[in-house]
């Protein structure tokens, strides 16, 4: 780098002392041609997209539909059965701390009603709650049925003033993973926007101690193309909320299966 740098030196003072000699003789000065290579130029495709990045993910859309087609393929239930995806991540799956949770709404649904409960004590978020779809709304009367054994509802909800009487009843609805958490976004001072994702499809994930991420994607009777869509934002909502330090790197493996199928793996490196 240092030898560079004095040839640069030395090629710049030649091309002045000639200007200036030029210049002192009445002639016309030397023309000077720039050799830095001018920066290259970054083709994007629609979207904004290098065409780098849209041609994997092409690669990435033409493999989901290849192992979606198969899965359909092969599916012989007379039922029509749930497509679910399992990601192994390249994780820390010892450590509790690096765990990869969050929660996802797919654009197709899932095809199938959520019962879906709201805690709180304010008549205001409740009304809204029900307006919003909410199959379980009330406060004490509800957590009375929780301790009675009667969890009648796959997503719980809950309003910041409805907390303090949940801890009553956190060791139930934690282990079953339905304790309404801040950090998880299921506690809400406006509780009718959850509802209504709630209702529409939106669910939790979270690594298991193997590091592996489960998840449904909706049913064979979605087609390829809505599945397809659903897998990929499952996808792509899981690998997002991964520790920053794995990020950018593919998981060690991607696969997809329906109820009674067998398991259909995707190329991990496409993503």
């Amino acid at each position: 780098m240092a030898y560079r740098a004095r040839l640069s030196a030395y090629r710049v003072a030649k091309t002045v002392e000639s200007i200036v000699s030029a210049h002192r003789a009445g002639s016309e000065p030397p023309i000077v041609l720039c050799t830095r290579k001018p920066p290259r130029k970054q083709y994007t495709a629609a979207g904004g997209e290098t065409l780098a990045q849209a041609a994997k993910r092409e690669s990435q859309m033409q493999a989901m539909l290849a192992a979606l087609g198969e899965v359909q393929a092969n599916a012989r239930a007379k039922f029509d059965e749930t497509v679910d995806v399992a990601i192994h991540l390249n994780t820390d799956a010892k450590r509790t701390d690096l765990r990869t949770r969050g929660v996802v709404s797919l654009p197709h649904g899932l095809g199938k009603s959520v019962k879906v409960a709201v805690f709180t004590q304010d008549p205001v978020q409740a009304d809204a709650a029900r307006a919003a779809g909410a199959d379980l709304v009330g406060a004490e009367e509800l957590i009375q049925a929780v301790k009675d054994g009667k969890i009648e509802f796959a997503r719980a909800l809950a309003t910041p003033d409805a907390m303090p009487l949940l801890a009553q009843v956190a060791r139930i609805l934690g282990p079953k993973g339905l304790m309404p958490n801040p950090k998880r976004g299921t506690v809400l001072a406006d509780i009718a926007p959850a509802v209504q994702e709630a209702k529409a499809g939106q669910f939790e994930f979270k690594a298991e101690k193997a590091g592996v991420v489960h998840g449904p994607v909706g049913r064979l009777s979605f087609g390829t193309h809505k599945l397809r869509e659903n897998l990929d934002a499952f996808i792509r909502a899981v690998l997002a909320k991964r520790p920053d330090q794995f990020k950018g790197k593919p998981p060690k493996g991607v696969s997809i299966s329906s109820t009674m199928g067998k398991s259909v793996r995707i190329d991990s490196a496409l993503f």
